[in-house]
């Protein structure tokens, strides 16, 4: 299981290597939200995403021996591009097999870290499949996007990031709002705010419909989204919380919040417009949370992450045309 042990130990490895993003805020911000507004930038993480933390804690915590046969992984987008940038650095081999509908921003910039990449149809394939047969065949370490003790570890960095950021800040208490898909960076944050900001609770977020967390949080047991497609947020859309992350979230997490596919482009818009950041939808959910559903929450502070800002031009054109 992963642990405070382990996130101390994963920042260890991933020091001189990841970015410490930024806290930023905006008086413009604070106003629609009604209160105190920061934004953990993690859009401005190396390969665009937190995921480069996860990938890197997990390629680096392997055995010497075993890591340099490679690695394999499945995402739509971010976590393939964390583990294939991380695989590149190691300078081992990695295979990625992707969704054939995940964004062309994505599945590009994973094959230019070097990554062979493997697409699928999510909807009449199984992607766990493919990754037992293709890494039994070649000998490769498999990778899982969120429900991996490094994974996890390696997101809760974030976490240690957020409470050192907020202590500067003079935060002491405060909502933290999270992009939840799998749950790797939520419940690593989690894990780590309970152990250095425990005045701070962590708040999942999710997209109308991929409310899987959501609706796993009030009944005390996993459940599943009808659909493994159809919601611009890509990046969050999981058929249901991990086994590992799961009994996390139930320990330490409030409520989940769910937004609309048009609450997470106005939040696409207002990102770049009052801090000139660039925000894919999924990594967007977050800060739609703290701008559009004030009602949801109680604290005057809330502390938001952009989980992500791997956007097809066209998404965030129109999102700038309707909002912008």
């Amino acid at each position: 299981m992963a642990s405070i042990e382990m996130i101390v130990a994963a920042r260890a490895r991933l020091r001189g290597h990841a970015r410490r993003t930024p806290l930023l805020s905006s008086p413009f911000l604070d106003e629609i939200a009604g209160r105190r507004l920061f934004v953990k930038a993690e859009c401005l993480q190396h390969s665009g995403s937190f995921k480069f933390r996860g990938g890197w804690s997990a390629v680096s915590g392997l055995d010497a021996a075993v890591r340099s046969k490679g690695v394999i992984a499945f995402s739509s987008g971010n976590h393939a591009q964390g583990v294939a940038l991380a695989a590149k650095l190691h300078n081992i081999p990695s295979v990625i097999i992707m969704p054939s509908d995940a964004p062309k921003l994505k599945i590009a910039n994973t094959r230019a870290f070097g990554a062979e990449v493997v697409l699928y149809d999510r909807v009449n394939e199984d992607r766990d499949e493919i990754g037992a047969r293709l890494s039994a065949e070649r000998g490769l370490t498999l990778i899982k996007p969120f429900d991996e003790p490094l994974v996890i570890a390696g997101q809760g960095t974030t976490g240690l990031e957020i409470s050192e950021q907020a202590e500067e800040e003079g935060v002491t208490s405060a909502e933290v709002l999270v992009p939840c898909g799998g749950g790797g960076l939520t419940s690593g944050i989690a894990l780590a705010l309970e152990a250095s900001a425990p005045g701070f609770r962590v708040r999942p977020c999710e997209p109308k419909d991929f409310d899987d967390t959501t609706r796993s949080l009030a009944s005390g047991k996993i459940e599943r989204n009808a659909a493994v497609s159809g919601s611009i947020c890509d990046a969050i859309v999981t058929p249901q919380p991990g086994n590992i992350t799961f009994p996390i979230l139930k320990r330490l997490a409030g409520a989940g919040i769910v937004v609309t596919d048009d609450e997470a482009l106005r939040a696409m818009a207002l990102a770049f417009t009052r801090l000139k950041i660039v925000v894919e939808p999924g990594g967007a959910v977050a800060l739609a949370a703290a701008l559009f559903h004030g009602d949801a929450l109680e604290s005057d502070t809330v502390i938001v992450v952009t989980s992500g800002g791997n956007v097809d031009a066209d998404i965030f054109a129109m999102a700038l045309e309707r909002f912008g």
